[in-house]
């Protein structure tokens, strides 16, 4: 009983002094990756007041904040965040969710890959903008052709991923769940998505990505609102602030979503005796 106690004190302390290290891990990965960027802004907003970059071509940091920050007051910049976000999460969340369902049965089943695989490959090689008149043809130019357009380029990168991760899993392992009596069900629960999950999590952040590119596609399509519409509202009104801005939010936009999967990812894979998990 005392061993057993003195097991459970030491395991105690071993987590505590796990969670003070990742603090400071944390820490210093957020300075450095911070480093680069703002020796950039600074940077720029030097050789702007200096004259050296010109204004109307590439407006200074403090400007593009201003104008930024003027939408705010105004009340339009969160309409154009709140349509954006909006068309990305859900194209994200419909892409990904096809990518699951048509990948697990191409992955699992041969039949199914030797059916399915050859068409979606081909129209993998077509390029997002071809897409645009014929989802305006066939839906408007409302919500549904742009959360489509975003679905279909969240899609593919999720779709390979997840077959890939399936079809890489060691043949081994299901062999050895099959000696234990293992329904398929539970092969595919608990051996085949384990194994295809670092995969899987590698291609939703890839889809994540492409969804935020797709997105800008989509709101040229005649949109009325949204971080792609302030886009060409910029190059109509020669306004590289707005322009600048935009794309600078996009970005922001961007890193934070893939933060957060990145996080969701680490959380998942702790199991692994990766690299990654060794610092």
């Amino acid at each position: 009983m005392l061993e057993q106690s003195n097991r459970a004190l030491k395991l105690v302390q071993l987590n505590k002094v796990k969670t003070a290290s990742k603090k400071p891990r944390s820490n210093r990965r957020l300075l450095l990756g911070s480093i680069l960027p703002v020796s950039l802004v600074i940077l720029w907003e030097a050789a702007s007041n200096m004259g050296i970059i010109e204004a109307h071509l590439l407006p200074a940091p403090s400007a593009i904040i201003a104008s930024l920050y003027q939408m705010v007051l105004e009340g339009t910049l969160w309409g154009h965040l709140g349509s954006t976000l909006t068309r990305v999460f859900a194209g994200f969340f419909i892409g990904t969710f096809a990518a699951i369902i048509i990948g697990s049965l191409v992955g699992y089943l041969k039949i199914i890959e030797e059916l399915v695989d050859p068409i979606i490959q081909a129209l993998r090689s077509i390029p997002s903008l071809a897409w645009v008149p014929l989802f305006i043809l066939w839906m408007g130019i409302g919500e549904t052709s742009k959360v489509t357009l975003i679905s279909v380029g969240v899609f593919f990168p999720v779709y390979l991923n997840m077959v890939a991760g399936i079809r890489g899993v060691d043949r081994k392992l299901i062999e050895v769940g099959k000696i234990y009596g293992f329904t398929s069900f539970q092969i595919v629960r608990r051996i085949i998505l384990p194994a295809s999950l670092p995969s899987f999590l590698t291609g939703i952040r890839s889809g994540l990505g492409l969804g935020w590119m797709f997105v800008v596609a989509a709101e040229i399509m005649g949109a009325s609102k949204g971080l792609g519409y302030l886009l060409i509202v910029g190059q109509n009104t020669y306004s590289p602030d707005t322009i600048i801005g935009s794309i600078l939010l996009f970005a922001i936009l961007g890193k934070l979503t893939d933060w957060f999967l990145k996080v969701i990812e680490e959380r998942s894979l702790r199991w692994q005796d990766s690299l990654a998990n060794q610092h």
